[in-house]
């Protein structure tokens, strides 16, 4: 009900610019090109943690950025999410690109083949609650539809959920944030049929130490290369059919958006769960074994500035 209501204010009601501050706009011109104008580059953290994806980020978070983030986020400005989707998507044509070799993802970034799934990494359960939404899912969101609208076939996949509770990232450092992260990941009950379905792009917000992102990796590599992984290697070739459970937050949250937005209501369903034999039951699993997830690249808005500064060479 929040993020309606937020929706529908920031429509009618634009307060100012979620950069700069400028007055009456969602978003000034200046602070879009800012956003939006600077060529996508690959970025890397240091020190860089062990299984962390290739990863592009479209602007450095710093100044108009992450102030267009943190409105976003933490402000509720949700109108915010179409460009910060828009520059996610540049991000993800652009790791697309450099992975085409390695998973088939060429024929997506031309336009064709099997659509691009683009998983999210999940903020908390508590982080949802307190903010109203999930901005990584919400921006992920409008990057899908933005690489739609171009000719490029993709859809968000929601799998990912927190196995415990983790503390609070900020404060901590890159080690710091390693422990803290490892192992809190999974793949929801069904979710590995669904990432048979084409090539995976982990996305983001912010990149900062990679240790999310890395540990998302992580999780979707687990993923066992059961009946449910091996059936869904049909879905490269059509639709992808079948209830996907959520939980009760994530339905409040998102139960009035698109069908799409609440694809995560048809992953593990009781159906799916009940239509396995028991030894199967930890198929989509962080623990398991025979990862057969090939995660294609990762991409967010924005990185630590030091991260575009790495030589490549």
């Amino acid at each position: 009900m929040r993020g309606w209501w937020q929706d529908l204010t920031d429509l009618v009601l634009p307060g100012e610019c979620g950069g700069c501050g400028a007055p009456r706009t969602v978003l000034c011109a200046r602070c879009r090109a800012v956003l939006g104008g600077a060529a996508v580059r690959r970025v890397r953290p240091v020190p860089e943690p062990p299984g962390l994806p290739v990863v592009h980020a479209a602007a450095a978070y710093a100044d108009e950025v992450r102030a267009t983030l943190l409105a976003h986020k933490e402000r509720g400005a949700l109108a915010l999410a179409g460009p910060l989707g828009a520059a996610l998507a540049q991000a993800v044509r652009a790791g697309l690109r450099e992975g085409s070799s390695r998973s088939g993802a060429g024929a997506v970034a031309r336009g064709g083949g099997a659509p691009v799934l683009l998983v999210p990494v999940p903020s908390g359960r508590r982080a949802v609650r307190a903010r109203g939404h999930d901005p990584a899912r919400r921006i992920a969101l409008a990057a899908a539809a933005d690489l739609r609208r171009a000719g490029m076939p993709a859809r968000v996949l929601g799998v990912l959920r927190h196995r415990r509770t983790v503390a609070d990232q900020s404060g901590l450092n890159s080690r710091q944030r390693r422990d803290n992260l490892a192992g809190a990941l999974t793949v929801a009950s069904g979710g590995a049929r669904l990432l048979c379905a084409g090539p995976v792009a982990l996305v983001d917000d912010v990149m900062t130490t990679g240790a999310s992102l890395s540990e998302a990796a992580r999780a979707l590599r687990a993923v066992g290369d059961g009946p449910g992984v091996r059936h869904g290697a049909a879905a490269r070739h059509g639709a992808v059919a079948g209830p996907i459970s959520n939980a009760a937050w994530t339905e409040a949250v998102y139960g009035g958006e698109s069908w799409e937005s609440r694809e995560e209501q048809y992953v593990g369903s009781r159906r799916e769960r009940t239509g396995r034999r028991p030894g199967r039951q930890r198929m989509a699993g962080a623990d398991s074994a025979g990862g057969v997830v090939d995660v294609v690249c990762a991409a967010v808005v924005a990185a630590s500035p030091d991260s575009f500064q790495i030589n490549r060479n």
